[in-house]
């Protein structure tokens, strides 16, 4: 792949981004290849160095704010009329509780996926915290001629201790895969207005 063919695919599969920052791409990975033209090496290496078209588009929009995109997406392209304002208005009832429900549905689902995780987490600190109170309970009932006893509570104490051990393990595999998941949602979120903007031009 040739430079120009490579900035092509990347330019459309930026389109959707605010113009300036697809400029500023475009600007910027030209004259990466142009630098690795000057050290000796051939357009289709210097391309080829710099990865996937994809790659590179997955990176640059996970560089780009959320914010950006949605500020982007709903600036007028154009003057809005009064026929426009008056479907808006009349349409409200319609389109603003559906609006509403869907970004009600998408921030519940992500509040639900942290507080799942924090309840988790919650969990294993408290199992951590009984493997030392059963320690000390098994010493006390020791003490005042309650071996037995005192050996259950131990028992329960080392199984404590394990299952914290478990749990903490748990909640740390847990916890990556939610961050990959949010990262993913935001991913598709900014694909979606991308999309969206792709759709619309």
């Amino acid at each position: 792949m040739n430079k120009q063919e490579f900035l092509a695919q990347l330019e459309k599969g930026l389109y959707g981004l605010p113009q300036a920052d697809i400029d500023e791409r475009l600007g910027f990975y030209s004259e990466m290849i142009d630098d690795r033209i000057e050290e000796g090496l051939s357009e289709e290496e210097a391309v080829a160095g710099i990865g996937s078209v994809d790659s590179v588009i997955s990176q640059i929009v996970a560089e780009i704010p959320l914010s950006k995109l949605v500020k982007e997406r709903i600036k007028p392209k154009k003057d809005i009329d009064a026929s426009m304002i008056v479907l808006l208005v009349l349409g409200s009832p319609v389109w603003l509780p559906l609006l509403i429900a869907g970004v009600s549905v998408v921030f519940s689902l992500y509040v639900s996926l942290w507080a799942v995780l924090v309840a988790l987490w919650a969990v294993a600190g408290a199992v951590a915290v009984c493997a030392p109170a059963f320690v000390v309970s098994c010493i006390i009932l020791v003490c005042v001629g309650k071996g037995f006893a005192g050996l259950a509570t131990l028992g329960g104490g080392i199984a404590c201790a394990g299952l914290a051990i478990l749990l903490f393990i748990a909640c740390i595999k847990i916890s990556k895969w939610a961050g990959i998941l949010a990262k993913k949602l935001v991913q598709w979120t900014k694909k979606a207005f991308m999309k969206k903007e792709r759709n619309d031009g």
